[in-house]
């Protein structure tokens, strides 16, 4: 049977340990049940901001092999110049008790191995020239892929409903041109409505609009794969040209009964 349980604390009452017991667990259980389906990856928040010589990542919730892992403050670290692309990696650690708590820790860190391994999440990935300035505000679609001194977030890896999905700010940004362009296009208005009313878009629902906006066999691309795809429509629409549908050269028949 549903319930909501809470503690009565007040004068005179006997502090007991099931009250205590149910302020732990109650949040906990909510995440676990709320989030129970979800991908491993980027929950919200953990939103990465250059400033100066360093590397802000905001608060935020991830999930790691069916774990919620919190961010409450902001961690920043300085970066550096590579000349070579690098990834913004978080690495799960496991657990450790101390004292009265058990804690399961990660750390955040600039890897240049590009490939993440099981303990690993992707926050975002950069190549930065010698003497230039990192940036994370985008000036267009485009500039999400722009190859130097640019945080790249296109493979970052976001929680999904059982699969993991696309940054919601790269979906928003995709849906604001569409919007600003007044589409035609019934599957372009409808899937930009939805990335701008929800937090999280399913993988599902990007790969069946890309298959049948671009008329196209579904696949479960990558997500650089989905980003060129959406760039396509991107250009498509600013530009204003209609993309002409490929059909097979078939002779002109008369039919005569």
């Amino acid at each position: 049977m549903f319930s909501n349980i809470f503690p009565n604390f007040g004068k005179g009452r006997i502090l007991k340990k099931e009250m205590l017991e149910n302020l732990r667990d109650f949040p906990r259980d909510f995440f676990d049940i709320y989030f129970k389906e979800y991908s491993n990856g980027i929950i919200g928040g953990t939103d990465i901001h250059i400033g100066g010589n360093n590397i802000t990542v905001k608060s935020g919730i991830i999930k790691h092999h069916g774990r919620i892992y919190m961010l409450t403050g902001q961690h920043e670290f300085p970066y550096y110049n590579t000349n070579k692309e690098v990834v913004i990696k978080v690495k799960f650690l496991g657990d450790s008790s101390e004292g009265d708590f058990s804690t399961y820790k990660t750390k955040i860190f600039i890897d240049d191995v590009i490939e993440k391994s099981d303990d690993e999440l992707e926050l975002g990935r950069f190549k930065l020239r010698e003497g230039a300035i990192l940036r994370s505000v985008y000036t267009d679609f485009y500039d999400f892929a722009t190859e130097f001194n640019t945080v790249n977030i296109i493979n970052a890896e976001y929680s999904g409903y059982s699969k993991s999905t696309l940054s919601p700010e790269i979906l928003r940004y995709f849906s604001r041109i569409v919007l600003k362009h007044n589409s035609e296009n019934i599957y372009d208005v409808s899937f930009a409505m939805h990335c701008i009313s929800e937090n999280e878009v399913t993988r599902d629902m990007i790969l069946y609009y890309i298959a049948n906006r671009l008329k196209m066999e579904y696949k479960d691309y990558t997500n650089l794969q989905i980003y060129k795809h959406l760039t396509t429509i991107v250009k498509e629409i600013e530009s204003g040209i209609k993309r002409v549908e490929s059909r097979p050269n078939r002779p002109n028949r008369i039919i005569v009964d």
